[in-house]
């Protein structure tokens, strides 16, 4: 009885000390929000401006809806939030932070008319602290001032790509700690940094470094534990060091760890997670701790050869992913990030591209969790001004040192379509690389050119080189792809490559049979169908050819775009394999998952092009399980041709009735299963349609 009663004191101690680590709350209920411009400074004439403000809950942007609908109609520029707080009891003597995840794009943070932190950069974290700021008797007024205008001295430096959603659009969190802490300021990191080297199903080594605060003005004897479980939570190894911490600063402290036979991370296969958990003790209490992921794996590239994974080739199905959702802008909550990430595993994607910018910290969670190879890259898009050197060197460190501990993420993209002047660009693609390399000597770099060749002067001067080549859409005919890749397996053997983009636009109200090898991408007609030929070509042509690396299709999903207009939309890019409001799959969604994934996949295409232009078409199938018969109006079709891939079957010489028209097809596998799809069409007569031909003969080199 007294033993257990031992034991019952023992767990009360241990949760009396977990209890005063760091505390951890949601600071996103009861703002209030007003959008500017003011003839008069905001923050010194707050309550003249009472009347104005109105309730709303973060994450929130105020473009939710004009940088979707119209085109060069939309608000940018400064806003305000503000909300009172009142210092809990507990809090007392404590150093209290505010970490914003993302604020589009430039922040100024006052506490009780104050300036307590400014941040530069819509996409990247960043954290105040401001508890000396605070009065603990009172009401404290909180003001954000958000401001997302371009500036030419803030990358990116304009909307021409896509939109930069002004607001506070990701959460906001409270954070209290002990006077010592695991650092909340190295650039809004963990605090906390994982290396991971010589890993191998044999063994692999591990360095946990911990950067330590001291927030007095005296010497203080902590210790600090770093200890490594396993995903089932069992402990692995544990290391203690007795530290006297300076006041003079953050310092880091080095932990190594040689694990034997670990359990790697094998991407989608098996993403196991190991955990590493940082606590800083202080007179027998633990006073701050913090867990990062740890997957163990090893990526290289060869050139010429492909992507390999622990020693293994990898695949690299590669799509690529804006953060926006329709009538909710970038100010998503986790239901958002885990439905795009459920089509994008459903797809068969092993890869993804976030681009342009640092994407929202739980999504690049999920990846390590799902087995998603990431590609993370900084906005430094479209535009040089050669005034946003110093913020590009910023934002590349923040991102960074924030994702450092991802073991998803195999590369840090520098820049996409950045060109004149040549030899400035030139020279910061160089400065920011060696940034990565410093940072970061375990990971790739990668820049990215529209231009289909090495010699451009901005090109070869990271890791990757990326290219973006929109043959068919942007320039020249789909089938010009092939001519390319083996143009450039002949110059540049030696070249590590990816092809970063490639795809068209589709509006899946915009539907005909009739198309040719090219189209007008400034005219309003965006057939799906054009889309869906040029990604079943496109393909074929990147599966057989390893000297592309990795291939990423020009988008996933529909997004915005406020400062143009395409395919008969405002304010959209449409060449997504899902559109805007993510409720409908393109033909080309399925044409890409019959390729990559392992589901069964039985589908017929073109169910939105009903209303027939001609009687003898043809019909298409994506069939992964093996070989489809067709049935029209129930009679059965003859025997299908492959085409460009092992999953593509063409039924030609279908001849059409007048009026509807049932489509069945149907797979009986080996074991008996079957598989079908359905879809109707309508004939009436047959239809002229004025083919668009309009070839551009230069290359792309950016939009």
């Amino acid at each position: 009885m007294r033993m257990k009663f031992n034991l019952i004191i023992v767990w009360m101690l241990c949760l009396a000390s977990v209890v005063t680590a760091r505390d951890i709350r949601s600071f996103n209920d009861d703002w209030q929000f007003v959008k500017g411009p003011f003839p008069v400074d905001m923050v010194s004439n707050v309550n003249r401006w009472n009347s104005n403000w109105k309730k709303v809950t973060l994450p929130h942007t105020y473009n939710a809806s004009d940088m979707q609908v119209i085109e060069r109609n939309y608000y940018a520029g400064e806003a305000y939030y503000r909300k009172e707080y009142r210092l809990p009891g507990e809090w007392k003597g404590k150093r209290i932070f505010l970490k914003f995840e993302g604020v589009g794009s430039c922040a100024e943070v006052y506490i009780n008319g104050g300036l307590v932190g400014t941040h530069k950069g819509a996409y990247s974290a960043f954290v105040c602290e401001i508890g000396t700021a605070l009065k603990a008797d009172r009401e404290n007024i909180i003001i954000v001032k958000v401001d997302n205008a371009a500036r030419p001295d803030v990358i990116p430096v304009n909307h021409n790509l896509f939109g930069v959603y002004g607001g506070i659009y990701r959460p906001v969190w409270l954070v209290a700690t002990e006077a010592n802490n695991i650092t909340m300021t190295d650039y809004a990191s963990s605090g906390v940094y994982i290396t991971q080297r010589n890993v191998s199903s044999k063994s692999a080594d591990v360095q946990v470094k911990v950067k330590l605060d001291n927030g007095t003005l005296h010497s203080a004897p902590v210790k600090l534990e770093t200890s490594i479980y396993t995903q089932e939570g069992s402990l692995v190894s544990s290391q203690t060091e007795d530290i006297l911490l300076s006041p003079q600063g953050s310092k880091p402290f080095i932990f190594n760890y040689r694990l034997k036979k670990p359990h790697l991370w094998q991407g989608r296969k098996d993403p196991y997670l190991y955990k590493v958990t940082a606590r800083l003790m202080q007179e027998g209490k633990v006073i701050d701790e913090v867990s990062q992921p740890l997957g163990l794996r090893h990526y290289h590239i060869e050139a010429g050869k492909g992507f390999y994974l622990n020693g293994e080739k990898y695949p690299m199905y590669g799509v690529t992913r804006h953060q926006d959702w329709w009538g909710m802008g970038s100010a998503l909550k986790k239901e958002q990030h885990d439905t795009d990430l459920a089509m994008i595993m459903d797809i068969g994607a092993t890869t993804i591209r976030l681009a342009h910018y640092q994407q929202s910290d739980y999504f690049y969670s999920r990846c390590d969790s799902l087995g998603l190879i990431v590609w993370a890259e900084i906005p430094f898009v479209n535009r040089v001004t050669g005034q946003e050197r110093e913020n590009a060197h910023s934002q590349l460190r923040e991102l960074i040192r924030q994702s450092f501990n991802h073991p998803s993420i195999y590369t840090w993209g520098l820049h996409n379509e950045v060109y004149h002047p040549h030899q400035y660009t030139t020279a910061l693609t160089r400065e920011l690389h060696e940034l990565a390399k410093t940072e970061d000597p375990d990971r790739y770099t990668v820049s990215v050119n529209g231009y289909g060749h090495a010699e451009h002067p901005v090109n070869m001067n990271a890791d990757i080189q990326g290219m973006n080549r929109y043959f068919g859409w942007y320039e020249r005919k789909i089938q010009d792809i092939k001519p390319w890749v083996e143009k450039m397996e002949k110059e540049y053997p030696e070249q590590i490559l990816m092809l970063t983009e490639y795809g068209g636009g589709a509006n899946v109200a915009h539907q005909t049979e009739i198309l040719g090898e090219t189209i007008n991408s400034w005219e309003p007609f965006y057939p799906e169908t054009y889309q869906t030929k040029l990604h079943e070509y496109q393909w074929s042509v990147i599966a057989s050819h390893p000297y592309i690396v990795a291939s990423y299709f020009w988008n996933m999903f529909d997004f915005a775009v406020p400062t143009r207009v395409g395919g008969c939309i405002p304010a959209r890019n449409m060449k997504g394999l899902v559109t805007f409001d993510r409720k409908v799959k393109k033909d080309a969604y399925y044409f890409y998952k019959a390729n990559w994934s392992k589901d069964p996949v039985v589908y017929l295409t073109q169910r939105r092009n009903t209303n027939r232009e001609r009687k003898n078409t043809s019909v298409t199938v994506y069939s992964n399980v093996g070989t489809p018969k067709l049935f029209l109006n129930g009679q059965e079709l003859a025997a299908p041709r492959q085409g460009y891939t092992a999953i593509h079957y063409i039924f030609e010489g279908v001849t059409l009735r007048d009026g509807k028209n049932e489509l069945r097809t149907v797979v009986t596998t080996a074991d008996g299963k079957e598989y079908e799809d359905r879809i109707e069409w309508v004939y009436s007569g047959e239809k002229t349609r004025v083919l668009d031909n309009y070839e551009n003969t230069d290359e792309h080199f950016g939009l």
